[in-house]
């Protein structure tokens, strides 16, 4: 026997979906307006996941350009067919108004490992979309459909696909509205003894988050609700170390146990803020009269018993050194991919950033970002640049989205000397903290700091003797809860180059430094 401890995977990685394939267990993450798009981890135990994939690296499988924060990839579907993997996706464009541009694409692969297709358009309908294989042969997609016109009423929808044609076809059908909780979306069919089941989320992805079942003999329904739902939720228990709980996605081990992945968030106090964003969970589901249960109630837990070992790693220190051969998994550029932006060549043994447009841009900012995956860590690099304007400035960034960040950043004065300060950027609005003129014009050694809610700034001539810049600042604001349009990622720390002048601007970087800390 053994024990999986929760989260399994820390830090922005909401929306799992979950298949098996013999021994092997394949899970895919919504990246939102981070490229390239969709995380694909694998695991043997379903507590140890190794990143294995990004499914969609190019431009012409997800064009972010402008897209609102926290839009682009929502819930993307991984499934297999027994021949071909299929991913199904939304790129979310605008969805912070009355309406929303949500259009879904299909891309496929023989191999989980390799390279993606070029994407097939389905619908923009809404999003959420999933993919089902029926045990006849067919398939079908299910999403949200919203109704604008009588107060946004949301169904989930179901369609045949084509896989000859590569098309959808036939009816588009409304086929459930919930449980009565509110909202559903995120939906998953699974057919088993004789019963389709349909999963859902509801009551949105914050604190009154819940996952709901429903099932029918035929896969176009009717459905018919659970007695017991909802099937998991921590909406009734704001006590609970992991809350939001839903989004959730069944699988089956080979000696025919099941279990449940599902996004949840760990809040931290006085503001109950979740600076890790939505993480992904699972619990152990039993069946009892043809219904899943989750085994120790609907409430999720902290840990579960499996029938297999299972390894518990510590947080390991992570070094970024850089070769012309290297790749950085971890990493993400914000809504495009960085191209002539980052060069490992034009001074080898460097990271080479070219600024472009401004921090708070939604078009071509130049940020190579990772997830913060620990409540207390620390994120140090050491950069080369010299700017010749206040309009051109590089460092470290502690990132929400474009209009929440902050920024330890070298750039100048208005004598055109060397400084470095501590952005704030606060709802789109700018301070400036902690401003020091810098010595000479070489290396400089930056660091950022953050212990659950605190964070700072500091640099270094030597990475001996360190000098804090802009004192001690509110990490929660970095945070699902504090955005004022809402929002869906979670925090990032890495490193940019901005240039508001030539857009040229070129910060050479030594490397990057990401290590866990005892709370």
């Amino acid at each position: 026997m053994g024990t999986i401890k929760n989260p399994i995977l820390p830090g922005f990685h909401p929306d799992p979906s979950i298949i098996r394939v013999g021994d092997d267990y394949y899970l895919a993450t919504s990246t939102f307006e981070w490229f390239p798009g969709v995380c694909i981890y694998h695991s043997k135990d379903l507590q140890n996941w190794e990143l294995i994939n990004r499914a969609l690296t190019k431009v012409s499988q997800l064009d972010m350009k402008g897209n609102d924060a926290s839009g682009g990839v929502f819930a993307p579907c991984l499934s297999y067919d027994g021949k071909m993997f299929y991913l199904i996706y939304t790129n979310v464009r605008t969805h912070w108004y009355e309406f929303m541009d949500c259009h879904n694409y299909l891309v496929t692969t023989p191999d989980i490992y390799g390279e993606w297709s070029e994407p097939v358009y389905l619908h923009s309908a809404g999003f959420d979309p999933s993919m089902f294989h029926d045990d006849d042969g067919r398939k079908w997609v299910s999403s949200i459909m919203r109704h604008y016109r009588d107060g946004r009423i949301q169904r989930i929808m179901l369609q045949e696909y084509d896989p000859g044609k590569k098309c959808l076809t036939g009816e588009m059908k409304e086929i459930w509205g919930g449980s009565g909780i509110s909202v559903p979306e995120g939906p998953h069919i699974y057919k088993k003894d004789g019963y389709y089941y349909l999963l859902t989320a509801e009551g949105g992805t914050e604190y009154g988050h819940a996952e709901t079942v429903a099932r029918a003999r035929n896969v176009d329904g009717p459905y018919e609700g659970a007695p017991d739902n909802p099937l998991l939720t921590a909406r009734n228990r704001l006590d609970l170390p992991l809350q939001k709980a839903g989004h959730a996605d069944l699988v089956s081990t080979e000696n025919g146990e099941w279990y449940l992945v599902h996004l949840t968030g760990r809040p931290l106090p006085p503001y109950r803020r979740c600076i890790l964003g939505r993480e992904t969970a699972i619990q152990k589901v039993t069946w009892k009269n043809d219904w899943p249960y989750v085994v120790n109630g609907p409430e999720p837990s902290e840990e579960i018993e499996v029938s297999w070992e299972v390894e518990h790693r510590k947080p390991e220190k992570k070094e970024y050194v850089f070769t012309q051969e290297m790749v950085l998994p971890e990493f993400h550029s914000l809504r495009i991919p960085l191209k002539e932006a980052a060069s490992l060549t034009a001074r080898p043994g460097w990271l080479r950033l070219v600024g472009k447009d401004s921090p708070n841009s939604r078009f071509e900012q130049t940020l190579l970002m990772r997830r913060q995956e620990d409540f207390c860590f620390s994120f140090e690099t050491a950069m080369e640049f010299s700017p010749i304007s206040e309009r051109q400035m590089a460092g470290i960034l502690y990132f929400y989205d474009e209009c929440d960040f902050y920024y330890l950043r070298i750039t100048t004065d208005t004598e055109g000397k060397r400084i470095i300060d501590c952005m704030i950027m606060d709802h789109g609005k700018a301070s400036y903290q902690g401003t020091q003129r810098l010595s000479g014009n070489g290396l400089v050694y930056l660091k950022v700091r953050v212990k659950n809610t605190e964070g700072s700034f500091s640099f270094s001539y030597d990475r001996k003797v360190w000098y804090n810049v802009g004192g001690v600042w509110d990490a929660s604001k970095i945070s699902d809860e504090y955005p004022e349009e809402g929002a869906y990622t979670g925090a990032m720390v890495g490193i940019g180059c901005h240039d508001m002048l030539y857009r040229s601007a070129k910060a050479d970087f030594a490397f990057m430094e990401y290590c866990p800390e005892e709370v």
